[in-house]
């Protein structure tokens, strides 16, 4: 689903470092403004800002190399902890998850998914995409309900929880939509606002604003939610 998403940072000379010498991805391009890296069939871009951001995302990766995975980034970086453990089985999705932050402090969670196996060494092709992207706004109810509108639909149901996390795609990549301030497993930060663009691989596009407010374009034509 998600073919480029654009995120924002004050530490882009860090977080380029961090993601091509410490995860060794590639890194597709690079100026003083802004890096983009592959990450499986998704391309991340980080652009120059001056105020501090911080995301969530996360990653497909292979469910039989999960433990292989986990011992490979130990050896990197420290993983996040939650009540005593470094990593969760979410029997829904039925996937192991482990999370760890990176320099900028966003969230990253790499999920094991049991469904899809990848054989021999452990490569940069464990990196299936990126699987979840976090949008944050106030307005949790309008936008779930014009990203439903524009074909990207809510997992469980159609009613969208204005108080919670709530699911938005299919298969193993979603759109996760939560208020502000919500409170992160295997994180002491809250979520908070920040702007962010996602290009799904059809070519439409997600805006998010630093206000949370979300414009959802369909080449020349555009809806808007504030």
């Amino acid at each position: 689903m998600f073919k480029k998403v654009v995120f924002q940072t004050n530490k882009l000379k860090s977080l380029q470092r961090f993601y091509a010498n410490v995860l060794e991805l590639d890194v597709l391009d690079r100026t003083e403004q802004h890096f983009t890296v592959k990450i499986g069939t998704t391309d991340v871009t980080f652009q120059q800002t001056e105020k501090n951001a911080q995301y969530h995302f996360a990653i497909n990766i292979p469910g039989n190399q999960f433990v292989i995975m986990k011992y490979w980034i130990q050896d990197r970086l420290t993983l996040n902890k939650n009540g005593g453990l470094n990593e969760i089985y979410y029997s829904s999705f039925d996937a192991d998850s482990m999370y760890f932050e990176d320099p900028a402090g966003n969230l990253i969670e790499l999920i094991g998914r049991r469904h899809k196996d990848l054989f021999g060494s452990l490569t940069k092709e464990a990196f299936f995409n990126v699987s979840e992207v976090a949008l944050i706004s106030k307005n949790v109810s309008e936008i779930g309900e014009a990203l439903q509108d524009f074909g990207i639909p809510l997992r469980y149901g159609s009613e969208v929880n204005p108080k919670g996390v709530n699911f938005l795609g299919q298969g193993d990549t979603f759109i996760v939509l939560a208020p502000s301030k919500w409170k992160w497993y295997f994180s002491n930060n809250k979520a908070r606002t920040y702007p962010v663009e996602i290009t799904l691989n059809d070519e439409r596009k997600i805006i998010s604003d630093a206000k949370g407010n979300v414009e959802l374009r369909v080449k020349k034509e555009t809806t808007k939610e504030n």
